[in-house]
């Protein structure tokens, strides 16, 4: 029971930082779009942006490793319990909006590698509403976890 405490702990730690990166690179993008013309403010947030990237990618990836240990680590390990019990459709809803978020993560990634090379963000009120998206995926994410609706 003690590892299974310490894995859902170090993903949890994880989801945590994934998501702060989740929730600020959009808002990097914002102050991108409000900053056209000033070529020293978009250079630090595009560096800003990077590594916050390159942060969230590594924070996702160790997520999603104790998140399929948590899943099958009762499989493997011994006195590991599982998370699945009965109906498991919450945790397919779960992982379906884990993979969306992860795509609007891409996508945001993908319009700050393209201020690198010349090409310009969507306008600075399209990105605020942007931004709210992974804030409405990440409540209904967790009360899918919490609840087990279904």
């Amino acid at each position: 029971m003690q590892a299974y405490l310490l894995v859902k702990t170090f993903h949890l730690l994880f989801v945590i930082g994934w998501m702060a990166a989740a929730f600020y690179l959009p808002r990097i993008l914002v102050n991108i779009a409000e900053s056209a013309g000033q070529a020293e403010v978009q250079a630090r947030l595009q560096l800003m942006g990077r590594r916050l990237y390159g942060f969230g990618h590594g924070m996702f990836g160790l997520a999603l490793i104790l998140g399929v240990v948590l899943w099958l680590g009762y499989r493997v390990l011994p006195d590991f319990p599982t998370m699945v019990g009965g109906p498991a459709g919450w945790l397919h809803a779960k992982i379906a909006l884990v993979l969306l978020l992860l795509a609007h993560y891409i996508v945001a990634g993908r319009w700050l590698k393209g201020v690198a090379s010349g090409r310009t963000v969507p306008s600075a009120r399209a990105l605020r509403w942007f931004n709210e998206v992974p804030v409405l995926l990440l409540v209904v994410i967790v009360y899918l976890v919490l609840a087990k609706p279904f």
